[in-house]
């Protein structure tokens, strides 16, 4: 098995369940999180103050007509698993609505943990590359010290250095990635470029570091993104039509979710085709030239 084809080993398995399981939570990212009226949401809502589609039972009212009610972000937002551990675990299965001098910890726990899980994910993908065994020691270590953190009492969650243990587990994941991206030649260093609307359209991006670049509506359509590191690289409206991400490390679902890609588009096992892409490519946006950007502005490092 080549690595350059297949890196990934999906036999692994979490110690923690890192899929949402919104039937298990008590709605908290409909709740804790705060929106903010615009392409993603329909309307302002404060952290703390639970959205007012948010149902007794703690489901989403509109749940099937979220984007066409304006509330495209909540399509594309994943906790990772956070939800359901806070709600069942941290705080025993008691809802927040039944002990409500709970709110305010449970909401202010959330996004800590949110954090810490998306760590996890990253970690546990990170195992499964075989040209990274040379840190997977470590990579075991860091993911049984994530977990523990995120399995802490809520005072114990709420004093950690998040930021702090997510720079040591960053360098870690990007050393992962380096490792199994050394097999490619010749390969692009984009990390944290803003890559806002840039022509990509055919772009030959193997192995190339992505890491927390912007590429909002930026054409890859039919860009080759095998072993491209995604960690944090921002999607939203990116055209990937045509496009292979089937072997691109740390992508996510979200990601996928936020990006416009057809039924052409090559995706990792483990992740879903989203059902509201098109069975077929759109046709090619105008614009400026190949590798143009539509605006200027300094890039972003994770």
């Amino acid at each position: 098995m080549r690595e350059t084809e297949s890196p990934q080993n999906p036999t692994a398995a979490a110690p923690t369940p890192l899929e949402s399981d919104c039937g298990s939570c008590f709605g908290l990212c409909c709740a804790a999180l705060p929106f903010v009226a615009g392409t993603d949401f329909a309307e302002n809502k404060r952290a703390g103050s639970p959205c007012h589609n948010l149902q007794a039972d703690f489901g989403c009212g509109i749940h099937a007509q979220l984007r066409e009610r304006g509330f495209r972000g909540c399509t594309v937002y994943d906790c990772f698993g956070a939800g359901q551990r806070i709600s069942q675990v941290t705080f025993g299965g008691r809802s927040w609505r039944e002990e409500p001098d709970s709110a305010k910890a449970m909401f202010d726990v959330f996004p800590v943990v949110r954090q810490l899980h998306e760590l996890l994910r990253y970690l546990t993908e990170a195992l499964t590359f075989t040209a990274a065994g040379p840190v997977h020691d470590e990579l075991r270590q860091a993911l049984a010290e994530t977990d523990r953190l995120a399995g802490g009492t809520p005072e114990e969650v709420l004093a950690l250095d998040v930021p702090a243990h997510r720079q040591r587990v960053s360098e870690l994941l990007l050393r992962a990635g380096e490792l199994v991206r050394a097999a490619v030649p010749h390969r692009r260093e984009h990390r944290g470029a803003d890559l806002f609307g840039a022509r990509l359209r055919g772009a030959d991006l193997h192995g190339a570091n992505l890491r927390g670049a912007l590429l909002v509506a930026a054409d890859l359509s039919g860009a080759d993104l095998r072993l491209a590191d995604l960690v944090g690289a921002d999607l939203r409206d990116a055209r990937v039509a045509g496009a292979d991400l089937s072997t691109a490390l740390f992508l996510t679902q979200a990601q996928l979710d936020a990006a416009r890609g057809d039924a052409t588009t090559r995706i990792p096992s483990g992740l879903t085709r989203p059902a509201h892409w098109p069975e077929v490519a759109p046709a090619p946006a105008a614009g400026p030239g190949p590798g143009s950007r539509s605006r200027s502005g300094k890039g972003r490092r994770r």
